[in-house]
């Protein structure tokens, strides 16, 4: 099976939720950066439960035939990215989102386009 862009936003949000993922918001990036379309925040309980929201989404991503994709903090407790090309995922544990407040940071470049879900 394989995702199409436009429903690569949507899979990455469901397998999240599936894993019990917590707070995920999804950021807009389309025209204001070269990055991603896209950024996704979401937090996880526990330095376990983030390794295994961040492995179980790439799993799944690679199922679905989104090639490439990787995950970065591998040595992190607090923090995991998946670059899955036009879609960041970051997984922070609570701490570290509240430090690192990506949210914020974009909001004031496009309030409109953050989206909690």
């Amino acid at each position: 099976m394989e995702v199409k862009k436009d429903q690569l936003l949507k899979k990455i949000i469901q397998i999240l939720d599936d894993n019990k993922a917590q707070n995920i918001v999804a950021i807009n990036l389309e025209n204001k950066s070269n990055i991603a379309d896209h950024m996704v925040v979401a937090s996880g309980t526990s330095s376990r439960h983030i390794q295994s929201i961040s492995e179980n989404t790439l799993e799944e991503l690679t199922k679905i035939g989104i090639k490439n994709c990787k995950i970065e903090g591998k040595n992190s407790d607090a923090w995991k990215l998946i670059d899955a090309i036009e879609v960041i995922v970051h997984i922070f544990h609570h701490e570290q989102r509240k430090h690192y407040d990506l949210e914020k940071m974009w909001e004031d470049h496009s309030p409109q386009q953050k989206i909690l879900i």
